[in-house]
C-alpha cells in the first residue's frame, strides 16, 4: 500500500507486485550456470593458446625420449596430438593449411593411403567437462593428485570446474613443470594448485591423503616394463583411503595387463558405472569418453 497526497485530498494507490515465477527463475539460474561455464571454457582455451605458442606442434619436448621412440617404434604410423591442445576442428584447419596429415601412403607413389592413428596424453576439453562434471562428484574440501600432469590440463579444469580444495600434479619432466608453473602464474592459480616436480614413486604421502587420483595414459610410454610394475604397485600401495576415487585412462585391467605385478583389483577396488551417454550432440566423440574409468577404492 502507497499513500500519494495532492492538495487536501488523499489517494491511496494498491500497487500489485505478481510473486516470482520459479520458471523463471530456473531459467535464470540456468543461464547464469551456462554464463559461468562458457567463461571458464574461454579460460581453459586461452591457456590451451598459451601453451601452443611454447610448444613444438607435436607437443614433445626432446627430454621425453622413451616416449618419442615408443611412438616410433609403433607397428603402424602413429602422431602424438595433443587432445588439450588441438581439438578436431583444430586439426582440420591445420590439414586445410597442408600443416598436418590425417592420413599416410601406404605404398609410396600410389594413391594407397590409411589412416594415421593419433595418440594424446592429455584430455580434450570435451573430457575435462564429462570428468568434472558426469564422472566425479562434488569435490568441496577434497584434494585431487593427477599423475604426470604433463600440460596441467586437469588440474586448470579442476579450478575451474570443481571446488576441489587442492589440485596437485605430480610430473618428472622439468620442462612440463616449467610450463604448469607459468599458466598457474599468469591465470593466478597458485592458491589451489600445486605443480609437484618428482617421481609418483616418491610421493606416497601425497598419494594416501588423496581423494582423487587422476592417471591418464601415465605409464606406458615414459617408463619400461620393469618401472612400468614398480610404479603400478606403488600406486595400488598408497592409494588405500577407504572410499576415494580413482580415475584411469585407459581400464585399470588393460594397463595391468600388460605388465606383471601381484595387484588384486578385486581387493583394492570397485569400478563404477558412468553414462556416456549424457552429451547428445553429434559432434561428441564418444570413443573418447570410454576410455575414461572411475574406480572406488575398497
Amino acid at each position: 500500500m502507497e499513500n500519494l497526497s495532492i492538495g487536501c485530498a488523499s489517494w491511496q494507490i494498491r500497487i500489485w507486485k505478481a510473486p516470482p515465477d520459479p520458471l523463471i527463475q530456473s531459467q535464470a539460474a540456468n543461464d547464469f550456470d551456462e554464463l559461468v561455464v562458457t567463461n571458464n571454457d574461454v579460460v581453459l582455451k586461452n591457456i590451451a593458446e598459451d601453451l601452443r605458442n611454447r610448444l613444438p606442434m607435436e607437443a614433445m619436448f626432446n627430454s621425453e625420449h622413451q616416449a618419442v621412440q615408443k611412438i616410433h617404434q609403433h607397428p603402424l604410423p602413429m602422431i602424438h596430438v595433443d587432445a588439450f591442445l588441438y581439438d578436431d576442428d583444430f586439426v582440420d584447419s591445420l590439414c586445410e593449411e597442408g600443416k598436418m596429415s590425417r592420413n599416410y601412403c601406404t605404398e609410396c607413389g600410389s594413391y594407397k593411403t590409411a589412416s594415421l592413428e593419433f595418440i594424446s596424453h592429455s584430455f580434450s576439453l570435451m573430457e575435462l567437462k564429462f570428468l568434472y562434471h558426469h564422472v566425479l562428484p562434488d569435490l568441496t574440501g577434497k584434494v585431487v593428485v593427477d599423475v604426470g600432469s604433463r600440460l596441467g590440463a586437469v588440474l586448470f579444469a579442476g579450478y575451474l570446474y570443481s571446488s576441489a580444495s587442492q589440485l596437485y600434479g605430480v610430473e618428472m619432466n622439468a620442462d612440463f613443470c616449467q610450463l604448469q608453473e607459468m599458466m598457474v602464474t599468469k591465470y593466478q592459480f597458485i592458491d589451489r594448485i600445486k605443480v609437484v616436480h618428482a617421481d609418483i614413486c616418491t610421493q606416497a604421502s601425497l598419494l594416501q591423503k588423496a581423494d582423487v587420483v587422476v592417471m591418464n595414459n601415465v605409464f606406458e610410454y615414459f617408463l619400461d616394463r620393469q618401472e612400468q610394475a614398480r610404479a603400478w604397485e606403488f600406486v595400488a600401495c598408497n592409494v588405500t583411503k577407504r572410499g576415494s576415487l580413482l580415475v584411469t585412462v585407459p581400464s585399470l585391467t588393460e594397463s595391468l595387463s600388460k605388465v606383471q605385478t601381484d595387484i588384486q583389483l578385486g581387493q583394492w577396488v570397485e569400478e563404477m558405472q558412468l553414462n556416456y551417454d549424457v552429451y547428445v550432440e553429434k559432434d561428441v566423440d564418444r570413443e573418447a569418453l570410454v576410455q575414461i574409468h572411475l574406480y572406488k577404492i575398497l
